[in-house]
């Protein structure tokens, strides 16, 4: 079946391995190399069973169809060329290679030197050539075929003003989920349980954004210390799930997965690594792009191609200027979304994406690229806009159309609470979407992606917990992670049993909640912040495969039960109240002359704030009144006239607040008071004052004049 009069010339248009008409088509790019080799492997992928060269090269891509193969053939490749370490070649066809477009990969990774191009110890270090054959610790990439029986549409395009971002972990999220036999937990198929559906839909979250799925490795220095890459931040297959994440070896898990969150009005958002790989710098591994093409695939260094370029801090950065590369990164995107039918992207280290040889360029191939593909350029595209490389800082530097995580609404947001003084002013602006930052171009509130917390750094019941990070069991001696975390432990460091403290504690988290759920911008919400959970005060449990970093479901105790539903009451209110979530930039101009502006910023007193409160940095308490009056749309809607004056005081003490005068017959409506547990609706009289406990959000609603409409008083009394 494998003699070479039995090859036919196959297409170089389709990369891959691609099933077709009797057989497998393969093509893989290579400029550099002399000859590739496609090695066919039993079904348990130990031992090769045949060894056949492609036989055609178009465009710099080899290519040949073999007759006879079928969906589920385990296969790698071994390529030839010139091993020049000086020249930036280091082809080594002793070394199996991972398919860059596999669709599926059976095996582990296990290290050992025969994964090294040189040998491990030579004087010459990596200008040595090492002879031994790597096959047999390289997991084994697999045909697949995509068939599947969709039973809801493509996507669920979830509109980006009401879209609110939940990020979790697959593993994580449904590791002790009691609900979970135990074959599914850690597993999509755990993720598209009913209850753990269930949980997610009645939060009120929109879109659920997953940690790296994608194939990744463990590196060696992780697992000498019995820790593992937990997060999964090195991804070495863009086409292929990570088996760790199946209880069945079918990509058909994912997609099962990714139906049934569509079936639950859920979009699935992907977090992509296509910044660098696990194959680390010139010391680094031979596992499949190095062997391929080192010289297109990775940025090296001008003068040095021997040496990499480290815009990523992990060894090598993934080189987009190349066409071909920047193919490979967009037919994977464009996989995801057709094949897989995912709903948008969360791209890690974003202008390393976007950096050109000259620098970060809003118009370089990458960014251009997304920007007029139909297929990418019509799902969500949210942009981690900050690395380690030159000019590495980007936020509100992408074009039109991407969403950006907004770190400064983070550090304020945490200032303010903790107590920091002068941060009143700034603070207002994060409330309002950064328009500094973000109202340009045509660009709209919802591309300020307003967060608290996220997988790196405190969960938010450790923000309030612990002053100073305590990541001993990584192993590093508590080196690792960020020291500036802007926390507070609300007066006592870890667990404690002072119910006053508790007590802060949770308000705390009821104040940075209800600031981060009713901003402008859109919101993502860390999972498990929403019950308190702990990683135990580790702000980087990166490599913690473990009761650090799983979710207890059966620890959430009756705090934990309130605080959801405290929750819940907040993306009710985001949802039903469309002042909350503005499609355009507030201005506090009323440029139509109507004797009203879409915000005003108050005073205790109950007047508009002056400049000398704004400049004072004592100031600690304010409001915000939101008026439904102005227009939220070109086209109005029921309840569009529905304000909301939220109050804000960061202040240790309580502090009087008079309520803006409403017409005669209009009451305030108050929604919620993060001082009480649990929450009452409560109507107060025109011209009442407010007491605002120290360290607190009050926030409450008024229709105008008359009663209230059907739809406010019904969306009041089913607040939970």
């Amino acid at each position: 079946m494998f003699e070479p009069e039995s090859l036919e010339e196959g297409s170089s248009h389709t990369r891959g391995a691609t099933p077709m008409n009797g057989g497998v088509n393969f093509a893989l790019f290579s400029a550099n190399a002399t000859c590739v080799e496609v090695c066919i492997f039993d079904d348990a992928g130990e031992r090769e069973i045949a060894r056949v060269k492609l036989p055609e090269y178009t465009d710099e891509v080899w290519h040949g169809f073999i007759p006879g193969l079928k969906p589920g053939t385990r296969y790698g490749y071994r390529v030839h060329g010139p091993y020049e370490p000086e020249k930036g070649h280091r082809f080594n066809p002793n070394k199996l290679l991972l398919d860059p477009y596999a669709k599926a990969h059976v095996g582990e990774l296990k290290w050992g030197p025969e994964l090294f191009g040189y040998e491990v110890g030579h004087a010459d270090g990596d200008l040595s050539f090492d002879k031994r054959d790597s096959a047999h610790l390289v997991p084994k990439c697999v045909v697949v075929d995509s068939h599947f029986k969709w039973t809801q549409p493509r996507d669920v395009r979830v509109p980006w003003d009401r879209t609110v971002l939940y990020e979790t972990h697959v593993r994580g999220f449904t590791k002790r989920h009691p609900a979970l036999p135990e074959h599914l937990r850690g597993t999509f198929a755990g993720l598209a349980h009913d209850e753990v559906l269930r949980h997610i839909r009645e939060l009120g979250v929109t879109s659920v954004e997953l940690l790296p799925v994608q194939m990744f490795l463990n590196q060696s220095f992780m697992l000498e210390k019995g820790l593992t890459n937990f997060w999964g931040y090195d991804t070495i297959g863009f086409f292929a799930l990570d088996p760790r994440y199946q209880c069945e070896p079918s990509i058909d898990e994912f997609k099962h997965m990714v139906d049934r969150f569509h079936a639950n009005g859920l979009e699935v958002i992907l977090d992509v690594v296509y910044n660098h790989t696990p194959e680390g710098n010139e010391l680094g591994p031979t596992i499949s792009f190095k062997g391929i093409d080192n010289a297109s695939y990775y940025r090296l260094m001008p003068d040095q191609p021997r040496y990499y370029i480290n815009d990523t801090g992990t060894g090598n950065t993934v080189n987009l200027s190349h066409p071909r590369v920047l193919q490979m990164v967009t037919d994977s995107l464009r996989y995801w979304v057709t094949e897989m039918h995912v709903d948008g992207f969360r791209f890690d280290l974003a202008p390393i994406l976007a950096r050109e040889p000259h620098g970060f360029d809003e118009g370089g191939g990458f960014l251009d690229s997304c920007r007029q593909d139909p297929v990418l350029s019509s799902v969500k595209l949210i942009a981690e806009p900050w690395d380690c490389g030159p000019g590495g800082y980007q936020v509100s530097s992408f074009p039109p159309g991407w969403a950006e995580w907004n770190d400064k609404f983070r550090d304020t947001v945490r200032a303010f609470w903790k107590g920091d003084e002068g941060l009143v002013p700034v603070l207002a602006n994060c409330l309002t979407a950064s328009a500094d930052q973000f109202n340009h171009r045509g660009r709209r509130p919802w591309a300020s992606v307003n967060f608290l917390t996220a997988h790196d750094g405190f969960t938010l019941a450790d923000l309030v917990s612990y002053n100073d990070k305590h990541n001993d069991a990584n192993g590093e001696d508590g080196r690792d992670g960020h020291s500036d975390n802007l926390s507070w432990n609300c007066g006592a460091e870890g667990p404690t049993d002072d119910p006053d403290v508790l007590a802060l504690r949770r308000r705390q988290q009821r104040n940075m909640l209800a600031t981060l759920l009713l901003s402008q911008g859109t919101p993502m919400l860390l999972a498990g912040d929403e019950f308190g959970r702990s990683q135990q005060g580790n702000n980087n449990a990166y490599c913690q495969d473990n009761e650090i970093s799983w979710v207890d479901w059966e620890a959430i105790d009756e705090h934990g039960h309130a605080l959801t539903a405290f929750t819940k009451r907040l993306l009710t209110l985001r949802k039903a109240l469309p002042v909350l979530r503005r499609n355009r930039f507030l201005t506090g101009v009323d440029s139509e002359g109507l004797g009203y502006k879409d915000v005003t910023w108050l005073n205790a007193q109950g007047g508009e704030m002056t400049e000398e409160q704004w400049a004072d940095a004592h100031t600690r308490c304010f409001g915000i009144l939101l008026d439904g009056r102005a227009r939220v749309s070109a086209i109005p809607k029921p309840g569009t006239d529905a304000s909301v004056l939220l109050l804000f005081n960061a202040w240790h003490e309580e502090i009087e607040f008079q309520l803006p005068d409403l017409p005669e017959g209009a009451k305030w409506s108050r929604l919620f008071d993060t001082a009480l547990e649990p929450q009452t609706l409560q109507d107060l009289e025109p011209k009442a004052g407010c007491t605002l406990t120290g360290r607190s959000v009050v926030a409450f609603v008024t229709e105008g004049v008359g009663q209230r409409s059907d739809w406010l008083h019904e969306m009041l009394v089913s607040l939970p």
